[in-house]
């Protein structure tokens, strides 16, 4: 049986576009109080868009998770009955750059790590003591078929997801003992805007890493969300590993010609 989500509040971070968009109208269905930030956040989707499918209420904020102070700042500024959270997904994150180590700009391992791990753990660090004070939870992270395999060019990424990896199961190890759950949902391809943001924009090489094949939707990702945050409150499911049918592993593709 289906657990049921009505007036949880769910927290979704980097929810402007891609699978964190796709996962707040996944949950808006289930009736939940939807919290969701962004860098931007005029690119979120409005309350009423998300009211209108089916949210019991949505709260729409700026906050880049890359900064632990801007974290804290944005956090301490909630209103109060936003700020009790019952599943967080830590969805927000990125890739910049396809480079050799010695050849690549440092920068973009800082922005990496700062989004991938740091904010991981400074947004989770904020949120997970309410859940074990109040006895219920959920904290779902977003992995990569990265952690799992490394591929050539994408080192500081893969070892960012990798580095998620260890976390979410290090937390389901220190949460054990209290009701509060953890999951790790790791996708393979998926089509979004990560290509055009790792390589600055540029929409047609963008397009490359998608031509010839059928990858994975946002939607599909949400969905695997969604399963995962329904089960009954005994079941927890530590780990999604899924990719298009098109992928063998993070470096075997069936691409047609």
């Amino acid at each position: 049986m289906s657990l049921s989500l009505r007036s949880q509040t769910v927290f979704i971070t980097g929810a402007s576009s891609g699978i964190g968009r796709a996962t707040a109208f996944a949950l808006a269905a289930e009736g939940v109080r939807l919290l969701l930030c962004a860098r931007n956040p005029e690119k979120l989707p409005t309350e009423a868009e998300l009211t209108g499918a089916g949210a019991e209420a949505a709260h729409l904020f700026a906050m880049d998770v890359s900064s632990r102070a801007v974290i804290e700042v944005a956090v301490a500024a909630l209103p109060e009955e936003w700020k009790k959270v019952d599943i967080l997904v830590n969805n927000a994150g990125k890739a910049r750059g396809l480079a050799k180590i010695y050849e690549d700009d440092p920068d973009h391992w800082d922005e990496m790590i700062d989004t991938n791990v740091k904010g991981l753990l400074h947004v989770s660090r904020a949120f997970i003591p309410g859940m074990v004070q109040r006895g219920r939870g959920h904290v779902v992270n977003l992995g990569s078929t990265a952690g799992h395999w490394t591929y050539a060019n994408g080192a500081v990424y893969c070892a960012s997801k990798a580095a998620e990896r260890a976390i979410n199961e290090g937390m389901k190890i220190d949460l054990t003992g209290t009701p509060v759950r953890v999951t790790t949902v790791d996708p393979g391809m998926v089509e979004t805007n990560f290509s055009a943001v790792r390589f600055n924009g540029d929409e047609e090489k963008a397009a490359k890493v998608y031509a010839g094949l059928t990858p994975l939707t946002p939607e599909d990702v949400a969905d695997a969300i969604h399963y995962a945050v329904t089960r009954p409150a005994h079941v927890n499911i530590q780990t999604i590993l899924m990719m298009p049918t098109d992928q063998g592993n993070a470096t075997v593709f069936n691409r047609k010609s």
